[in-house]
């Protein structure tokens, strides 16, 4: 079989849909469907099953009682992939489909040296083209690399998916599909939203932004690599075999493809003092700024005006945040217990109005707004956490996304 002449898949399969010996035999089914379809065809797999369940990452991860971020605890978890993508390999061969398992370094996948969170620096594929090209399914080890030196890396939790987009983009796949518990991405949360429905087509940016603010289906750093690389791909259900396709280029019917909503934040607000020089303005914000980032605590929702700053931070940390400025000529107002809504949508670039559709379902439904701010694709707003899921309701049916696919 001559790769080079024939259309690629890329598989990716998750603990859930690798921890049986039941849910592989369908994923096994899913291989064999793409190659019956004409595609040299790739497994990435990830850690096999949940905790407490023995080749979990959260299971490794407690064998050294939760530290992770060191080159021991990366090669410690890089343990899990390799058992499940020996097993995958050794099984699906058993099926009648030869199939040889790789680690993320065989792979070709190439990261630099920060263990626990490291970032793909290129891929290398040619071990993986000249199994395809013999015919055989190269099972991969997701969530790993190895950095120049040789040593071996994990991408991060949920790194599985990153590892399939790379490996995607890297062999100029015409097939990325993402295979989770679910089918495809929702408009909303299911668990919270009941007639959130599936997305049958998003953008790469409208999926980027949703990943990013909190919907769970697709692993946020994978997004963004897709995003960046314009690899197209599809998550789906694996049992449905269908789901969400992601592209670069989608027509949209509606300004507002889906909502989410984050955890627990912190609304920061800065109120300058007697600072009367712009420049001592300037350099007190950036001591501030600097403080912050120090703490390595990320920030959110940035505002700059005259009359201040304002930004979120994850979790409840406003006396966090009060000490580390405390000296400063500044005066500092902190509120918790907020939740960010995010309405995400590539539509609404042409749509005049939507900032006034969100404000108007958040009024009927009697939702404060904290804070907001807005992109070409994103309007991010903050409410009272215990008010986020009438609000996400609330704007889930000002936009009517519960009534046929929300991007045609």
């Amino acid at each position: 079989m001559n790769v080079t002449s024939q259309k690629v898949a890329v598989l990716k399969f998750g603990g859930t849909s690798v921890g049986t010996r039941e849910q592989r035999l369908i994923a096994y089914q899913r291989v064999r469907d793409a190659r019956e379809a004409g595609f040299a065809t790739v497994a990435v797999v990830s850690a096999m099953g949940r905790f407490p369940e023995p080749y979990a990452t959260d299971s490794l991860l407690s064998l050294v009682e939760g530290r992770s971020g060191t080159p021991n605890t990366d090669l410690l978890l890089s343990a899990g992939e390799l058992v499940a993508a020996a097993v995958f390999a050794d099984e699906l061969s058993a099926e009648g489909v030869h199939a040889v398992a790789l680690s993320g370094g065989q792979a070709g996948i190439v990261t630099n040296e920060r263990p626990g969170d490291a970032t793909i620096l290129r891929v290398e594929p040619q071990a993986i083209r000249e199994l395809l090209e013999r015919g055989t399914v190269p099972v991969i080890a997701g969530f790993q690399g190895v950095a120049q030196d040789g040593t071996v890396t994990t991408l991060g939790r949920g790194g599985t998916d990153l590892s399939a987009i790379a490996i995607g983009h890297a062999l100029e796949a015409q097939r990325v599909d993402i295979y989770t518990d679910v089918s495809g991405a929702m408009t909303a949360d299911p668990r919270r939203i009941a007639a959130a429905r599936t997305i049958e087509r998003a953008s790469l940016a409208e999926m980027t932004e949703l990943a990013n603010h909190g919907a769970k289906v697709m692993h946020s750093k994978a997004a963004q690599y897709a995003s960046r690389t314009g690899t197209r791909y599809a998550v789906k259900g694996l049992h449905s075999d269908q789901g969400t396709v992601v592209d670069e280029n989608v027509d949209h019917h509606r300004p507002v493809t889906g909502v989410t909503s984050s955890g627990r934040v912190t609304w920061v607000r800065i109120i300058r003092g007697d600072i009367e020089s712009p420049s001592r303005r300037m350099e007190t914000e950036l001591e501030m700024f600097r403080r912050v980032a120090d703490a390595e605590i990320s920030i959110d929702q940035v505002t700059i005006n005259q009359a201040g700053v304002a930004f979120v931070v994850e979790g409840d940390r406003g006396g966090e945040i009060r000490r580390l400025l405390s000296d400063l000529n500044l005066a500092v107002r902190v509120r918790e217990g907020c939740s960010k809504l995010s309405v995400v949508g590539t539509g609404m670039r042409d749509a005049p109005g939507v900032v006034h559709q969100v404000a108007l379902a958040l009024s009927r439904a009697d939702v404060e707004i904290i804070h907001c701010t807005d992109s070409n694709v994103t309007i991010s707003i903050l409410v009272p956490a215990a008010e986020a899921e009438r609000a996400e309701t609330a704007v889930h049916a000002q936009f009517c996304l519960d009534r046929g696919d929300p991007v045609l």
